[in-house]
C-alpha cells in the first residue's frame, strides 16, 4: 500500500494583516476627522477627506502588503529551489546538515541517528527541515491576494466607524465619532487577545491607548491651525 504524502499546511492565517488593516484604518480616518473638526471645517469636508482616506489609503495599504508578502513568497520559492538542487547535488552535505539540525532540537545518540537517516532518504522532508532549521522558514506558502483583501477589507470596516455620526447627521457627531473610534480600539485589541497571553481587557486597553495617543496628536494639530 502506498503512503499518502502529508498535507501541505494552509498557511500562518491573516490575522496580522486584519490587526494592522483595522487598526490603521480606524487611526487614519478618525486622524483626518480629529484635524477637520479642530480646524473648525464643515462636515461636509469631513466625509470627503474621510471616503478619499477610505478607499485610497486602504488600497495604499492592500497594494503594500501585497508586495510584501509576494516578496516572501519568492524568496521563500527562491529558497525552495536552491536549496532541492544542492539535496540533489550533494546529499552527503546535507545529511550532515539534517544531524546538526536534529542535535540543535535536543536529539542524540541512535535517536538522532535514526531520525536523520529518515529524513534523509525523503527529498521533501529533509527540504522541509533545511527550511526550518537553516533559514527559520515554514513550510507553509503566504498568500498575497488574500493577505491584501484581508487588510483592505479591515482597513474599510474600522476605518468606516469614524464617519458614521457623520453619515446619518448626529447630533453632536464629533464626540460621537471619537466614542465609537475608541470603542473599535478597544474591540480591536481585545479581539486581539485570543491569540495572545494578555486578558482581553489589558490588549483592549493597550490597543486603545495607542490609537487614542494618535488621534490627540491629530485634532490637536488641527486646532493649532485655528490659532
Amino acid at each position: 500500500m502506498t503512503q499518502a504524502s502529508p498535507a501541505k499546511p494552509d498557511g500562518h492565517g491573516h490575522l496580522r494583516d486584519i490587526i494592522y488593516g483595522a487598526l490603521d484604518g480606524s487611526v487614519t480616518t478618525f486622524a483626518i476627522v480629529a484635524g477637520v473638526a479642530g480646524a473648525g471645517l464643515d462636515p461636509f469636508v469631513i466625509l470627503a477627506l474621510g471616503f478619499a482616506n477610505l478607499f485610497a489609503d486602504g488600497f495604499s495599504m492592500a497594494a503594500g502588503n501585497y508586495s510584501g508578502t509576494k516578496a516572501e513568497l519568492d524568496d521563500l520559492n527562491r529558497l525552495r529551489r536552491l536549496e532541492a538542487e544542492r539535496i540533489a547535488r550533494d546529499p552527503s552535505g546535507v545529511r550532515a546538515e539534517l544531524h546538526d539540525i536534529l542535535a540543535a532540537k535536543g536529539l542524540s545518540d541512535d535517536t538522532l541517528e535514526a531520525a536523520t537517516g529518515q529524513i534523509a532518504r525523503v527529498p521533501r522532508h529533509s527540504l522541509a527541515m533545511i527550511l526550518d532549521g537553516t533559514h527559520g522558514l515554514a513550510a507553509a506558502d503566504p498568500h498575497p491576494l488574500k493577505a491584501a483583501f484581508a487588510t483592505f477589507g479591515a482597513f474599510l470596516a474600522a476605518g468606516l466607524v469614524p464617519l458614521l455620526p457623520f453619515i446619518l447627521d448626529v447630533p453632536e457627531a464629533f464626540p460621537v465619532a471619537a466614542v465609537l473610534t475608541l470603542a473599535t480600539f478597544f474591540a480591536i485589541g481585545a479581539y486581539k487577545s485570543r491569540w495572545s497571553l494578555a486578558s482581553w481587557w489589558r490588549s483592549g486597553v493597550e490597543t486603545t491607548l495607542i490609537g487614542g495617543l494618535a488621534a490627540t496628536i491629530a485634532y490637536a494639530v488641527g486646532v493649532i491651525f485655528t490659532l
